[in-house]
């Protein structure tokens, strides 16, 4: 596979670079972003924590805002984000911020025009951790983190691919996509009309049926605009009182949708998936 390198800055000893490559799963070009910490330039294989960001968002926002690298440097993780949806002139795209371009949801899309690109869930669980692991030194140990619609395709994906992950956790999650507008125009569009399909998409459901567990991290803050109307995070954690599923879930008083509130508890994030990666 070839990948090409746009650009290289050093941090905290480490490195962050950014690439792109043509991906077959997304039938596209794609750019993602990898920290490196100065641990993997001492031959060590580092275990990776991969970072699903939100709408609108690129792979850019979460490594120039929330401040991640010195922490990933002091505990020799490498930091993953790649882009939120596929890209391209020939690439579908809609009006609203919420479907198409920025919005990809972590899907694997049924529904023209978006399935002939529209894979993101198949990008993120196959391809690009094959390219990671093949091209960088770093180990297959993975655990999997993400914010709002990112925090919704963490938690689905590690639900459903358990065995692949040591630890999820998610800042201010879509917890429950199949009751709330935002998710259901991206899963109507995505995935048809039949809601019946949508559900291997949402982490609620996921989580109330889940055999195996993989331990689970949520911050929410309590002054979220959209807390009410499309996160739901009480739907997710009555879930997981049913099923008894090892999730933590802190509401954060004062705190909003922003990089602020990130930034704020990343340090609790990190350290919880270092915790898991070292086992």
């Amino acid at each position: 596979m070839t990948i090409e390198n746009i650009s290289v800055n050093k941090s905290f000893g480490g490195w962050h670079k950014q690439y792109s490559h043509h991906s077959q799963t997304l039938n596209c070009g794609m750019r993602f972003a990898i920290y490196l910490p100065p641990q993997a330039s001492n031959g060590e294989k580092v275990p990776v924590l991969y970072w699903l960001s939100g709408l609108t968002c690129t792979d850019e926002n979460f490594m120039q805002k929330a401040g991640v690298q010195a922490l990933a440097a002091e505990l020799g993780i490498a930091i993953v984000a790649p882009d939120t949806s596929p890209r391209g002139d020939d690439v579908a795209d809609d009006e609203g911020y919420d479907l198409g371009k920025g919005a990809g949801f972590y899907v694997n899309a049924t529904q023209a025009p978006w399935n002939r690109h529209y894979r993101m869930y198949d990008y993120v669980v196959d391809e690009l951790p094959k390219l990671i692991e093949s091209m960088f030194p770093v180990s297959d140990k993975r655990s999997i983190a993400g914010h709002s619609m990112g925090g919704h395709g963490a938690l689905v994906i590690a639900l459903r691919n358990s065995e692949s992950y040591q630890s999820v956790s998610a800042f201010s999650p879509i917890s429950n996509p199949i009751n709330c507008p935002w998710g259901k125009k991206a899963l109507t569009a995505y995935l048809g009309r039949d809601s019946a399909t949508w559900t291997e998409y949402d982490a609620s459901v996921l989580m109330r049926k889940a055999i195996q567990f993989v331990p689970a991290l949520v911050d929410q803050g309590d002054a979220d605009d959209f807390l009410v109307e499309q996160l739901k995070p009480e739907v997710l954690e009555a879930a997981a009182k049913v099923n008894g599923y090892p999730l933590e879930l802190n509401y954060r008083e004062g705190y909003d949708h922003s990089y602020y509130f990130i930034s704020s508890f990343l340090e609790n994030h990190l350290r919880f998936h270092a915790e898991h990666l070292s086992k």
